[in-house]
């Protein structure tokens, strides 16, 4: 829910008014210390313009997200230090 907020610029505040709660509640939801009813996440939802399982989704999604980005560049940074360390013995080797 935070990354959808934060993704719009809309503080607490304006995504309570968003969707008919308070900022507190808002503030409680996200430190994980209520959670909120069906109905009042669909609101939040709608507030954000997201579908409600979004709200739940984008942790999951960006931390894979995250670790496959991470498999991909452990492959790459071997060919990338043996290019570079060859262009600096190359230019070593022609002065």
């Amino acid at each position: 829910m935070k990354f959808h907020r934060d993704r719009l610029g809309f503080s607490q505040g304006k995504l309570a008014k968003k969707a008919d709660t308070t900022a507190n509640y808002i503030a409680s939801i996200e430190a994980c210390r209520r959670f909120p009813s069906v109905e009042v996440l669909e609101k939040i939802a709608d507030a954000l313009n997201v579908d409600t399982p979004e709200l739940f989704l984008i942790e999951p999604v960006h931390i894979n997200s995250i670790n496959r980005l991470e498999e991909e560049m452990a492959g790459e940074i071997p060919r990338i230090i043996a290019d570079y360390l060859a262009k600096k013995f190359t230019a070593y080797l022609l002065d």
